[in-house]
């Protein structure tokens, strides 16, 4: 009798944890619908002002602009976006590895001199990189709060003059790039400078001429900003839906598992009721026998 009672005990206990990992994986489907839209809406802006700003780079002014410089690095800055929460399955994990491996195999020499900054974005990244011995600048968890446009543009400033001032000479950010609801891809990218790559529009090495109005040094002054503001929060909109497509992935794989050890513990509690009786019932009928004889 006492095992039965502990096999109830522990089937009451997995029914329960299965009905949280169930509603936490339809909450975060819900969520994850809502994140995907809002990165359908935005990435094509951001990738159409980076194109330009890309444009207008590659013309006489680009030398004009100070984050399209390229100074020996002294100093190097990690940004790691992860999340507040954990039950994501390797999702935090694997990001703060890809971060500490990006640190040694780039800036081996700088990570010695301690020469390496890291700041988190999100609780979990923090605690595992102070864990690991990480060197921390701060943090930025409440940016994955609520997402707010005007806070995530004063962290652009921020690290803006960052390196405007030569505190950091490159700037580096790493996160999960969402690609569906089972797949994340780690991804590192180069923040600061802005990377000059070859777009549509250009012959070779030669850019296509255009007239501007105002000065192309102007519009470079003014598109750099909006272009660094609208790429980081494209960033954390889109590790925000990696997070929910992995927490939604894990809590389905959890209820999965809860299904199935409740049918493994069923089925011995069965075998050990049905045991139970069968004992019982031999004793009763031990008993008979011998008030017989």
């Amino acid at each position: 009798m006492a095992r039965l009672k502990e096999i109830r005990s522990r089937i009451a206990s997995i029914r329960n944890t299965r009905q949280v990992t169930s509603a936490m994986k339809m909450v975060s489907a819900a969520k994850l619908k809502k994140a995907q839209d809002s990165i359908l809406k935005i990435t094509p802006y951001d990738k159409k002002l980076h194109q330009v700003l890309v444009e207008l780079s590659q013309g006489e002014q680009e030398a004009s602009s100070v984050y399209f410089s390229t100074p020996e690095v002294k100093r190097v800055l990690i940004l790691v976006v992860g999340a507040n929460r954990g039950l994501c399955g390797a999702f935090n994990t694997n990001v703060i590895r890809l971060s500490l491996s990006h640190a040694i195999e780039k800036y081996g020499s700088l990570l010695e001199t301690q020469s390496v900054d890291f700041l988190p974005v999100g609780r979990q990244i923090e605690k595992g990189l102070k864990s690991r011995g990480a060197q921390l600048i701060g943090e930025a968890n409440d940016l994955l709060n609520e997402f707010d446009f005007g806070a995530i543009s004063q962290l652009t400033y921020r690290l803006m003059e960052w390196f405007r001032e030569g505190r950091y000479q490159q700037i580096d950010i790493i996160y999960n790039k969402f690609k569906n609801a089972a797949v994340q891809l780690l991804t590192s990218e180069q923040y600061l400078p802005v990377k000059k790559e070859k777009t549509e529009g250009v012959v070779g090495e030669r850019p296509v001429d255009y007239l501007f109005e105002p000065s192309q040094d102007e519009i470079l002054t003014s598109l750099v900003p909006q272009s660094l503001k609208m790429h980081l929060y494209r960033i954390l909109l889109d590790s925000n839906a990696a997070e929910q497509g992995a927490r939604m992935t894990a809590m389905h794989q959890a209820t999965d598992n809860a299904t199935e050890l409740l049918r493994e513990l069923r089925t011995s509690y069965n075998n050990a009721r049905q045991a139970a009786i069968t004992n019982e019932i031999l004793e009763i009928t031990a008993g008979a026998e011998a008030l017989k004889g």
